[in-house]
């Protein structure tokens, strides 16, 4: 019997062993950039703030989730800044690839919140509704029941082409019920705090869900990187580095980039010619950018792609 139980034992472990090992591989690998800009706000709510407030949710909620490199949003509203566009989820799919390329994301995600707010029911009292339109500072009595939705519609916006690549819309609800349910002190500032009431649940699930799709997306995707540099001993430098999993001994395809396509009927980018003109192997990574020899090839430019062998 304690034959039998050392041998269950020993399996056990090294299953645990195995997934960990499985684990560690895939989160150490390349990781593809994401930016996301402010959700447009259409609940009405302005003084709220809560196209940045969901934004910023989603920001923080892809950099937890360690798959991804997040642009920074002083990033983002400096680029923005620069092209002359608002910070905001009205930006188009085309403008959006536009910030995009010159980020150098793989991805640019837009929304817009077209519902949020509370609705609350009583037995044995009075009945009221608050949705959307000022949903605190309810007071009553009996057995009550507090709901809180949210609902947003997402874009997920390939910056190569300007396309479209995935569209959802995502509500989430929360409820409670109890003799007094109370009001919902409201404010995304404070993470925890809002983490707790009924519109932070809902909104938490909305998120959530975004970032899985986000993810799904991001499958399909190739990632890229980009040549920096050319060095007098005939390296190079490239970008990511070691914060995008790029790694000593990974060997990458570079390729020279031709005039951009452009569709005629829509205006989008269909891609530009590209040949390929060498292979690089990375020798060092540092945390922004790595250095890599030249294994084949010549003629390399800065701004040149790089992509996975």
């Amino acid at each position: 019997m304690k034959r039998i139980t050392a041998i269950f034992t020993f399996i056990a472990l090294a299953c645990v062993l195995v997934s960990g090992m499985a684990l560690a591989e895939k989160s150490g690998g390349l990781k593809k950039r994401v930016a996301v800009v402010d959700f447009e706000d259409k609940t009405g709510h302005g003084g709220w703030h809560i196209g940045s407030g969901m934004a910023d949710m989603l920001t923080t909620a892809l950099v937890k989730s360690g798959n991804f490199m997040v642009i920074e949003r002083q990033q983002l509203e400096q680029v923005m800044k620069e092209q002359k566009l608002g910070l905001s989820g009205a930006v188009t799919p085309q403008s959006a690839a536009q910030v995009g390329k010159l980020l150098g994301v793989e991805l640019i995600v837009l929304g817009s919140v077209n519902e949020f707010g509370q609705k609350e029911s009583s037995v044995g009292g009075s009945v009221g509704s608050k949705v959307s339109k000022g949903m605190f500072g309810l007071n009553k009595v009996g057995v009550e029941t507090k709901t809180a939705r949210v609902g947003m519609d997402i874009r997920l916006v390939n910056t190569t082409t300007g396309e479209i690549v995935a569209a959802d819309g995502i509500a989430e609800e929360e409820s409670k019920k109890g003799l007094d349910v109370g009001t919902d002190d409201f404010a995304f500032s404070n993470d925890s705090r809002f983490d707790q009431t009924l519109s932070g649940k809902a909104t938490r699930k909305a998120v959530n869900k975004v970032v899985e799709m986000i993810t799904k997306a991001m499958d399909k995707l190739p990632w890229s990187g980009k040549i920096l540099k050319i060095n007098a001993d005939k390296t190079v430098m490239l970008k990511p580095g070691a914060e995008g999993g790029v790694k000593a001994g990974d060997v990458f395809n570079v390729f020279s980039q031709g005039e951009e396509i452009i569709d005629p009927d829509t205006g989008l980018s269909l891609g530009s010619e590209e040949k390929q003109v060498g292979t690089i192997e990375v020798v060092e990574a540092k945390d922004k950018y790595a250095t890599a020899k030249v294994i084949s090839g010549s003629g390399f430019k800065m701004g040149d792609l790089v992509r996975e062998k």
